[in-house]
């Protein structure tokens, strides 16, 4: 007998994985449906050169799927932090991938909205975070001109940050620019939370610097 999913429709989300185990698959789709638009919102805020939005939409609901897959209700804090995680090491995980086929740095790609000083945060030297993109690229509409220099600029920044990091400080500024947090960071990268969040600092610290 087919089960009625619209029934458990107010179904915490670790709940929805026990039906789901139980073998009712109807539940898979309406937590892909829930999640989608963590999804689009992670590959919205990236800028990748020579990738695409859409596959970056595809590799982030493989890493959905992965999660409901992998959750495991007594390992696991919540469903919605796992989620989390697996989409945004799925997206990394692809940006790996096309960096390797074309021969690409891996930050060929930067947020258009991540912060400075952190999502939540002031920056470090006291004044308001402000979107990372924008200590490069005045806001508003611009010339061909002004996106001749936008491009420069992008690629001033890639440079500066193969040349002038450490491979954990690229590593830990690449997964922030997804919109990962630090506490994330440091768990998927296996190190001390202060340890991520330092690298992180150092990273925007040096590229301040040299962009200033």
């Amino acid at each position: 007998m087919k089960k009625d999913v619209h029934a458990g429709k107010d179904l915490p989300d670790e709940k929805m994985i026990e039906k789901i185990r139980e073998g009712e698959d109807a539940f898979t789709e309406r937590l892909m449906n829930k999640y989608k638009d963590l999804v689009r919102k992670k590959a919205g805020s990236l800028y990748i050169l020579g990738a695409d939005k859409e596959d970056l939409i595809q590799e982030g609901m493989i890493g959905l799927f992965k999660a409901i897959r992998d959750f495991d209700c007594e390992r696991d804090a919540s469903f919605a932090t796992f989620a989390d995680l697996c989409v945004s090491r799925q997206m990394y995980s692809a940006i790996e991938s096309a960096k390797r086929k074309k021969n690409l740095p891996l930050n060929h790609y930067v947020s258009l909205d991540a912060e400075i000083g952190g999502t939540e945060q002031s920056s470090p030297d006291g004044s308001d975070g402000e979107p990372f993109i924008n200590s490069l690229v005045a806001e508003g509409q611009r010339t061909p001109e002004e996106h001749v220099i936008e491009q420069e600029a992008f690629l001033r920044l890639s440079s500066l940050i193969e040349t002038e990091l450490t491979a954990l400080e690229r590593e830990v500024l690449h997964l922030n620019l997804t919109g990962m947090p630090t506490a994330q960071i440091a768990k998927m990268l296996g190190r001390e939370e202060k340890s991520a969040d330092n690298a992180l600092q150092r990273a925007k610290g040096k590229l301040k610097k040299r962009l200033s």
